[in-house]
């Protein structure tokens, strides 16, 4: 590397290379963050998996006891007979047949009819309001950023992130942030370390920070050496990132929280059936495969891991001429650990008779926010919701187990 590599921009990111930049006091990086706080954090790694495109809750979790579902999807509903894991209510898409034990051993469940305030079709737009998770106030910071400042981390390696370039907005704030395409990838070339030191030494604290937790983040990194897991993972950018974050939490480095993509669920068109080969189908395998070697691989460590998936809104109840669906409101949010109260679906579920939908959506019923809450009190030690989602009273589904 040399010094041409190495930047500062105006958002704060300092670059280190093709696969690593840093970001300080703005707050903004990479598609798969990271957190990490002192030894004095004592509660679950959460894992935040955001499904981009709008994911379809209704194909994931299917709501087979409702005749409205199959009247408003005559070509692509999940079919009685192909569900697996039901209840009589809900029952899950074949595709999701690697996690059928974990269902039924009561660690992976779901809860439906999720939303957030102020709903928007526009993909941008609900998912800067998702990330930013402050309706109704001007907070402009991200609520996994403010998650960080509430277990009081402040060690330069607050934040890693993994991944591909795209910024991640729930992060966005004062706590320093690292970006990686890999754990074995971030380093630099050479001992080009006196020099970045010498070059933001006097600088003021937005440019220095990011530089002092280069240092910190390779000296971590380093120590961490060779990983085999204890699973075999897809060959796909989910199944490495989610391996990277099972590593982080078995070596025991303090990891606190890490947020994933998973994007191409915009599914308007050919959707398909559900059976492999068709569009749905794989992608729901893909995710499903990826979540099951990351909990194998966890072993003993997937009881102090929470994962939750999120995505910008649902899809309309009724599919369209495309034999897709488009974008709609309320979803299904998924909960994956060791302390998850799973093997069933969660919430108040509102209907899919016409008169009971909003503008032909799924009504949502539970705010998001009030989900993530009650596993950031029951299993991340977070007393007050009021600095991570202010205004906003957390879930009493027993969602989870406290720690």
């Amino acid at each position: 590397m040399t010094l041409a590599d190495c930047c500062l921009s105006r958002r704060g990111v300092l670059t280190i290379g093709a696969g690593a930049a840093l970001t300080g006091l703005v707050g903004e990086g990479l598609s798969t963050r990271l957190a990490f706080a002192g030894t004095a954090y004592a509660g679950d790694t959460l894992v935040v998996l955001s499904l981009r495109g709008g994911f379809d809750g209704l194909s994931a979790i299917v709501p087979v006891g409702d005749a409205d579902y199959y009247a408003a999807r005559p070509g692509i509903a999940v079919p009685k007979a192909s569900i697996i894991a039901g209840d009589g209510m809900f029952g899950l898409h074949p595709a999701l047949a690697p996690l059928q034990a974990r269902w039924q051993a009561g660690t992976f469940g779901a809860v439906h009819a999720v939303g957030q305030p102020n709903p928007s079709r526009s993909h941008f737009q609900a998912m800067e309001d998702m990330e930013r998770a402050a309706a109704g106030t001007s907070l402009r910071t991200g609520w996994l950023d403010r998650m960080i400042g509430v277990t009081g981390a402040t060690a330069p390696t607050a934040g890693v992130a993994m991944g591909t370039s795209s910024p991640a907005r729930s992060f966005a704030g004062p706590s320093p942030d690292v970006s990686m395409l890999s754990v074995d990838g971030f380093q630099l070339s050479g001992d080009r370390m006196p020099v970045l030191s010498k070059l933001f030494a006097g600088a003021p604290e937005t440019m220095a920070a990011p530089a002092r937790a280069v240092a910190a983040t390779l000296g971590t990194v380093t120590a961490l050496g060779a990983y085999t897991p204890a699973a075999t993972y897809p060959a796909t950018p989910l199944g490495k990132a989610l391996r990277d974050v099972a590593r982080l939490v078995k070596s025991n480095v303090g990891l606190i929280a890490a947020a994933v993509d998973y994007g191409d669920w915009d599914m308007h068109e050919g959707l398909g059936t559900p059976v492999k080969g068709q569009r749905m189908y794989d992608h729901l395998n893909g995710l499903a495969l990826a979540l099951e070697a990351f909990a194998a691989d966890l072993g003993t460590a997937f009881g102090r891991v929470t994962l939750v998936t999120l995505s910008e809104f649902g899809r309309r109840v009724a599919e369209n001429g495309s034999r897709g669906v488009d974008h709609g409101s309320g979803n299904a949010m998924l909960l994956l650990g060791g302390g998850v109260r799973g093997g069933r679906v969660h919430g108040t579920w509102p209907g899919l008779a016409p008169a009971r939908l909003t503008a032909g959506d799924l009504t949502p019923t539970t705010d998001y926010r009030s989900v993530i809450g009650e596993i950031l009190q029951r299993r991340c030690g977070v007393g007050s919701l009021a600095q991570v989602f202010p205004n906003v009273t957390p879930a009493g589904y027993g969602l989870v187990a406290a720690r």
